[in-house]
Protein backbone atom coordinates (compact mmCIF):
# COMPACT_ATOMS: atom_id res chain seq x y z
CA UNK A 1 0.00 0.00 0.00
CA UNK A 2 1.54 3.57 -1.17
CA UNK A 3 2.24 5.67 1.44
CA UNK A 4 0.77 9.59 1.47
CA UNK A 5 2.12 12.36 2.72
CA UNK A 6 0.19 15.17 3.63
CA UNK A 7 1.34 18.25 1.50
CA UNK A 8 1.76 20.50 5.22
CA UNK A 9 4.26 17.96 6.73
CA UNK A 10 6.03 17.58 3.79
CA UNK A 11 6.33 21.51 3.54
CA UNK A 12 7.09 21.85 7.13
CA UNK A 13 10.26 19.13 6.62
CA UNK A 14 11.38 21.38 3.64
CA UNK A 15 10.95 24.48 5.99
CA UNK A 16 12.69 22.97 9.18
CA UNK A 17 15.71 21.86 6.65
CA UNK A 18 15.98 25.28 4.97
CA UNK A 19 16.13 26.78 8.75
CA UNK A 20 18.51 24.23 9.62
CA UNK A 21 21.34 25.03 7.27
CA UNK A 22 20.88 28.43 7.26
CA UNK A 23 21.61 28.11 10.85
CA UNK A 24 24.43 26.17 10.03
CA UNK A 25 25.45 28.85 7.45
CA UNK A 26 25.11 31.78 10.08
CA UNK A 27 27.93 29.94 12.32
CA UNK A 28 30.09 29.19 9.69
CA UNK A 29 30.16 33.38 8.77
CA UNK A 30 30.18 34.04 12.80
CA UNK A 31 32.84 31.40 13.99
CA UNK A 32 34.82 32.42 10.73
CA UNK A 33 34.50 35.98 11.64
CA UNK A 34 34.47 36.25 15.74
CA UNK A 35 36.62 32.98 16.67
CA UNK A 36 34.94 30.15 18.09
CA UNK A 37 34.61 31.18 21.71
CA UNK A 38 32.63 34.64 20.83
CA UNK A 39 30.45 32.53 19.03
CA UNK A 40 27.36 32.92 21.08
CA UNK A 41 23.89 31.23 20.14
CA UNK A 42 22.73 35.26 20.61
CA UNK A 43 24.76 36.02 18.06
CA UNK A 44 24.52 33.66 15.49
CA UNK A 45 21.23 34.12 15.74
CA UNK A 46 21.12 37.84 15.20
CA UNK A 47 23.38 37.34 12.00
CA UNK A 48 19.94 35.62 10.35
CA UNK A 49 17.17 37.64 12.94
CA UNK A 50 16.32 35.22 14.88
CA UNK A 51 16.15 34.45 18.49
CA UNK A 52 18.53 31.70 20.74
CA UNK A 53 15.30 30.33 21.40
CA UNK A 54 14.70 29.11 17.97
CA UNK A 55 17.96 28.07 17.34
CA UNK A 56 17.57 25.55 20.14
CA UNK A 57 14.68 24.15 18.81
CA UNK A 58 16.66 22.95 16.23
CA UNK A 59 20.02 22.06 17.70
CA UNK A 60 20.73 21.11 21.68
CA UNK A 61 23.04 23.74 22.00
CA UNK A 62 26.06 25.26 20.47
CA UNK A 63 28.06 22.05 20.84
CA UNK A 64 25.52 20.29 18.74
CA UNK A 65 25.65 23.11 16.20
CA UNK A 66 29.43 22.98 15.87
CA UNK A 67 29.70 19.51 15.29
CA UNK A 68 26.65 19.96 12.81
CA UNK A 69 28.92 22.90 11.19
CA UNK A 70 32.15 20.42 11.30
CA UNK A 71 29.77 17.49 9.35
CA UNK A 72 27.94 19.85 6.59
CA UNK A 73 31.63 21.08 5.99
CA UNK A 74 32.76 17.86 5.24
CA UNK A 75 29.67 16.64 2.87
CA UNK A 76 29.77 19.78 0.88
CA UNK A 77 33.78 19.25 0.42
CA UNK A 78 33.09 15.64 -0.41
CA UNK A 79 30.05 16.46 -2.94
CA UNK A 80 32.09 19.02 -4.67
CA UNK A 81 35.37 16.92 -5.08
CA UNK A 82 33.45 13.66 -6.47
CA UNK A 83 32.10 14.35 -9.37
CA UNK A 84 35.47 16.44 -10.30
CA UNK A 85 37.50 13.26 -9.59
CA UNK A 86 35.42 10.64 -11.30
CA UNK A 87 35.56 12.91 -14.59
CA UNK A 88 39.32 11.13 -14.94
CA UNK A 89 39.80 7.61 -15.99
CA UNK A 90 43.64 7.02 -15.13
CA UNK A 91 45.33 7.59 -11.41
CA UNK A 92 47.68 10.28 -11.98
CA UNK A 93 44.60 12.19 -13.02
CA UNK A 94 42.20 11.31 -10.11
CA UNK A 95 44.84 12.00 -7.80
CA UNK A 96 45.67 15.35 -8.95
CA UNK A 97 42.50 16.28 -9.11
CA UNK A 98 41.37 15.17 -5.47
CA UNK A 99 44.12 17.35 -4.70
CA UNK A 100 43.35 20.05 -7.07
CA UNK A 101 39.38 20.13 -6.75
CA UNK A 102 40.30 19.43 -2.23
CA UNK A 103 42.19 22.86 -2.60
CA UNK A 104 39.17 24.62 -5.01
CA UNK A 105 36.85 24.46 -2.29
CA UNK A 106 39.55 25.86 -0.02
CA UNK A 107 39.59 28.53 -2.36
CA UNK A 108 35.75 28.72 -3.13
CA UNK A 109 34.86 28.88 0.43
CA UNK A 110 36.78 30.79 2.77
CA UNK A 111 34.41 31.17 5.59
CA UNK A 112 34.31 27.67 5.73
CA UNK A 113 38.14 27.03 6.07
CA UNK A 114 38.29 29.85 8.33
CA UNK A 115 35.57 28.23 10.60
CA UNK A 116 37.00 25.06 10.34
CA UNK A 117 40.54 25.41 11.53
CA UNK A 118 39.18 27.81 14.21
CA UNK A 119 36.74 25.07 15.33
CA UNK A 120 40.05 22.56 15.54
CA UNK A 121 42.09 25.07 17.33
CA UNK A 122 39.95 26.38 19.86
CA UNK A 123 36.59 24.33 19.72
CA UNK A 124 35.66 22.95 23.05
CA UNK A 125 33.16 21.73 24.90
CA UNK A 126 32.05 22.80 28.25
CA UNK A 127 33.50 19.78 29.47
CA UNK A 128 37.14 20.61 27.76
CA UNK A 129 36.29 18.10 25.10
CA UNK A 130 37.25 19.29 21.52
CA UNK A 131 34.35 19.31 19.18
CA UNK A 132 36.20 18.17 16.06
CA UNK A 133 38.07 14.59 16.53
CA UNK A 134 40.27 13.09 15.68
CA UNK A 135 37.97 10.99 13.47
CA UNK A 136 37.16 13.98 11.02
CA UNK A 137 41.19 13.64 10.06
CA UNK A 138 41.19 10.08 10.20
CA UNK A 139 38.24 9.32 8.09
CA UNK A 140 40.02 11.55 5.32
CA UNK A 141 43.03 9.61 5.40
CA UNK A 142 41.08 6.37 5.39
CA UNK A 143 39.48 7.35 2.44
CA UNK A 144 42.28 8.58 0.48
CA UNK A 145 44.35 5.26 1.41
CA UNK A 146 41.65 3.31 -0.15
CA UNK A 147 41.56 5.55 -3.62
CA UNK A 148 45.44 4.77 -3.43
CA UNK A 149 45.41 1.10 -2.75
CA UNK A 150 42.44 0.66 -5.55
CA UNK A 151 45.01 2.79 -8.17
CA UNK A 152 47.83 0.76 -7.40
CA UNK A 153 46.19 -2.24 -7.58
CA UNK A 154 45.59 -1.84 -11.33
CA UNK A 155 48.87 -0.34 -12.29
CA UNK A 156 47.79 3.50 -12.06
CA UNK A 157 50.36 4.21 -9.23
CA UNK A 158 53.76 3.40 -8.32
CA UNK A 159 53.68 0.26 -6.48
CA UNK A 160 56.33 0.10 -3.92
CA UNK A 161 55.29 2.79 -1.50
CA UNK A 162 52.33 2.59 1.58
CA UNK A 163 48.82 4.08 0.87
CA UNK A 164 48.61 4.72 4.16
CA UNK A 165 52.01 7.01 4.64
CA UNK A 166 50.85 8.23 1.29
CA UNK A 167 47.67 9.40 2.40
CA UNK A 168 49.12 10.59 5.82
CA UNK A 169 51.28 12.85 3.76
CA UNK A 170 49.20 14.19 1.16
CA UNK A 171 45.98 15.22 3.51
CA UNK A 172 48.73 16.68 5.93
CA UNK A 173 50.13 18.70 2.78
CA UNK A 174 46.32 19.87 1.95
CA UNK A 175 45.13 20.61 5.48
CA UNK A 176 48.04 22.84 6.08
CA UNK A 177 46.60 25.10 4.01
CA UNK A 178 43.31 26.32 5.53
CA UNK A 179 45.73 26.93 8.57
CA UNK A 180 48.06 29.34 6.47
CA UNK A 181 45.23 30.62 4.75
CA UNK A 182 43.50 31.80 8.55
CA UNK A 183 46.81 34.10 9.16
CA UNK A 184 47.36 35.44 5.36
CA UNK A 185 43.79 36.37 3.62
CA UNK A 186 46.23 37.01 0.23
CA UNK A 187 47.24 33.71 0.27
CA UNK A 188 47.45 32.05 -3.66
CA UNK A 189 45.71 29.32 -2.82
CA UNK A 190 45.87 28.37 -6.46
CA UNK A 191 49.69 27.75 -6.44
CA UNK A 192 49.61 25.70 -3.56
CA UNK A 193 47.36 22.98 -5.49
CA UNK A 194 49.63 23.24 -8.59
CA UNK A 195 52.70 22.91 -6.47
CA UNK A 196 51.37 20.22 -4.33
CA UNK A 197 49.85 17.83 -6.89
CA UNK A 198 53.20 18.22 -8.24
CA UNK A 199 54.91 17.08 -6.06
CA UNK A 200 52.57 13.92 -5.31
CA UNK A 201 52.12 13.24 -8.71
CA UNK A 202 55.97 12.90 -9.28
CA UNK A 203 56.20 10.57 -6.02
CA UNK A 204 53.13 8.12 -7.20
CA UNK A 205 53.70 7.61 -10.60
CA UNK A 206 54.36 4.35 -11.79
CA UNK A 207 57.98 3.78 -13.66
CA UNK A 208 57.95 3.21 -17.10
CA UNK A 209 60.39 0.13 -18.82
Amino acid sequence: MRTVVPHGDLGQTFTEAARRAQIIQAAIDTVAEVGFARASLAQIGARIGISKGLIGYHFAGKEDLIKQVVLEIIEQGKAYMQPRILAHSNGPDMLRAYIESNLEFVKEHRNHMLAIAEIARNGVSADGVPVQTGADVDAAVHALEGLLARLQAIGELRSDFDPRVMAVLIRAAIDAVPRRLAHDPNLDVGKYATEIANVFGLATRPAHP
